[in-house]
């Protein structure tokens, strides 16, 4: 084998080392939690922040801001840009124990990727003013991160494949 053609092979050999190294460096770095596919809703399961967190089944979904919790029945449509906006009920005076009562309120929000950032608006109907909360960000399949406020670990009923 002449020098110049092991050489040639020795370059193409650390090429494509190099090429593969990067690839599982990119690969590792945006490896997340998986989102499921589309299905014109919120996915269901658990979504997780900094003082926030949502948990969303196929018959509700439950979020906290901070403090205080709020609920929206059903499945949250979301269009095809990732905008929701519903309206649910919010408890704003909820911890350290819940004094109540549940208001009206808008959850608005966007999905991008495994990120959601909502905002929920509350009428507040015992201080008679409006309330805005957030925009707070939480990722799917991330535990909330709630300071000193626990989160509900409400059990969400989902439908799953096996028991349709």
């Amino acid at each position: 084998m002449s020098p110049l053609r092991s050489n040639t092979s020795a370059k193409a050999r650390a090429a494509q080392t190099g090429v593969a190294l990067v690839a599982a460096i990119v690969a590792a770095c945006s490896s997340g939690p998986a989102v499921p596919a589309f299905d014109g809703s919120l996915p269901l399961g658990t979504w997780g922040g900094d003082n926030s967190g949502m948990i969303v089944g196929d018959t509700a979904m439950h979020i906290h801001v901070g403090c205080t919790y709020g609920d929206v029945s059903g499945r949250v449509p979301v269009s095809g840009d990732g905008a929701f906006d519903v309206q649910g009920r919010y408890t704003l005076r909820a911890y350290p124990i819940v004094v109540g009562p549940e208001m009206p309120a808008r959850f608005v929000g966007r999905i991008s990727g495994a990120k959601a950032t909502v905002t929920v608006t509350v009428t507040d109907t015992v201080e008679h003013k409006t309330v805005v909360l957030g925009p707070v960000v939480v990722t799917y399949g991330v535990d909330p991160r709630m300071g000193p406020c626990p989160i509900c670990r409400r059990p969400v009923r989902t439908k799953h494949w096996w028991s349709a």
